[in-house]
């Protein structure tokens, strides 16, 4: 017997990779870098490390500029009327830097008030090569622990299945941007690493 299985209220998590990244992140990082030391930044999600304000669209400079245009396009292109036509959308922006270290994390957060949420990776501190390293970009299921609370040892037998219940792991590297919705759940998981891992992330709303 034939059966088809199908996935329905699936979450959209896009993950793109900036072509000419490196020239552009040299910049950032040095804008960035400079930044930390001028300005003592602020907390919210942020278990150490350093986070800038929400105006980074003000003092960025130009690649920080490309890097939000960037992310605005794609979140563009992700979103559709609901007959599924696309459309123009004038996106209102907050962004700010982080900068974390070794031990450093987020705790899990969603974004209230936007719509897409997203991170741009200026420099992955080496976990893009090394997963030991930590750092992880965790995401929570959005359903919750229910799929996972009667019998926590099985899964469902499909892409994604066997983490219902529970989270998901990205490690992104250097260049990347990951966009998600603002009500996904997310944190970082502590870096072990011996370098900065650099990002810019941002809140679309409208």
């Amino acid at each position: 017997m034939q059966a088809e299985v199908r996935s329905y209220f699936a979450t959209p998590v896009i993950i793109a990779t900036l072509p000419d990244a490196q020239a552009v992140n040299a910049e950032l990082k040095r804008v960035i870098l400079e930044r930390e030391r001028m300005d003592e930044g602020v907390r919210h999600s942020n278990l150490g490390g350093w986070q800038s304000s929400w105006d980074l669209e003000s003092w960025g400079g130009p690649s920080a500029g490309r890097i939000l245009e960037t992310a605005r396009h794609l979140a563009t292109r992700a979103t559709s009327d609901r007959a599924g036509k696309p459309m123009r959308i004038a996106w209102k922006t907050n962004a700010w830097a982080n900068i974390n270290r070794r031990g450093h994390g987020n705790e899990f957060h969603t974004h209230p008030g936007a719509y897409w949420s997203g991170t741009y990776y200026v420099d992955d501190g080496g976990i893009g090569d090394d997963h030991d390293l930590g750092g992880a970009f965790e995401i929570q299921d959005p359903r919750g622990v229910a799929p996972a609370m009667y019998a926590p040892l099985l899964g469902f037998a499909m892409p994604g299945g066997q983490s219902a219940g529970a989270s998901e792991l990205i490690y992104p590297t250097s260049g990347q941007f990951v966009l998600f919705p603002s009500w996904l759940a997310h944190a970082v998981r502590p870096y072990q690493g011996g370098h900065e891992r650099i990002s810019i992330a941002f809140n679309f709303s409208l």
